[in-house]
């Protein structure tokens, strides 16, 4: 059950309306629209594996990430999970379905403590019609959204794991970083279970490839785990 954090009108808080500007959506719209959408918007708030949405609930609107990170995963009937997407704040979540009218394809659950505000479909599509502006941008999302999901597709049908988890290392940036997910969190964006990802880390490590501590990691040898990450099979 969602938990409350705090409320984003606090006291030295930005406003509902200052804080929908940050979804690229909304960023052009007038402040009296703003501020309009964000008395119609209910603030939700979840703790770390909260729920936003599961896959196959009707969708009733749309959820605008202020604060924290979601996972859209999808689970199989034997239990199995695969990440989709992991997407951070300041963003939306299920614009797609908000359009389509289907049930969600999949589940939207928190990584860490999240901050939601959610507008009604009916209101969002109101906006819509008034705005036409809001449709094209929601367009290029559900377009972005597409090829990160053809992304996804083809890391879990291409290459072996090791393949697959040398790629998403360095796609961490630094050669320095705490890893932002947990091994079971990688595990299901690369299509495969927690061991397998425990199990390849320590043989990178072997290799002196990396350096793992805890969730620190080092990157000893780049080029190398780059050669791991481009390796055809």
């Amino acid at each position: 059950m969602p938990t409350l954090i705090r409320s984003i009108e606090g006291a030295g808080q930005p406003s509902r309306a200052a804080l929908l500007r940050r979804i690229p959506i909304f960023a052009e719209l007038s402040e009296d629209d703003l501020g309009a959408l964000a008395q119609r918007a209910i603030e939700k708030h979840y703790d770390a594996g909260g729920q936003l949405f599961l896959e196959g609930e009707p969708c009733r609107g749309l959820y605008l990430l202020i604060e924290g990170a979601v996972k859209i995963s999808k689970t199989s009937s034997s239990g199995r999970e695969v990440m989709l997407a992991l997407i951070p704040a300041p963003s939306g979540v299920a614009e797609v379905t908000v359009f389509d009218g289907d049930p969600y394809p999949a589940s939207a659950i928190a990584t860490q403590k999240c901050v939601a505000l959610f507008i009604d479909a009916r209101d969002f599509f109101q906006l819509c019609h008034s705005h036409p502006g809001i449709a094209w941008q929601s367009l290029r999302v559900v377009g972005r959204r597409l090829r990160q999901l053809v992304g996804t597709i083809e890391r879990i049908s291409f290459g072996s794991i090791r393949q697959r988890l040398a790629s998403q290392l360095l796609k961490f940036g630094t050669d320095r970083f705490t890893l932002p997910i947990t091994h079971q969190e990688m595990a299901s964006r690369l299509g495969t279970v927690r061991e397998v990802v425990t199990r390849n880390l320590g043989r990178f490590q072997a290799e002196k490839l990396i350096e793992v501590a805890g969730r620190e990691v080092h990157i000893l040898d780049r080029e190398g785990l780059q050669r791991e990450a481009e390796t055809e099979l």
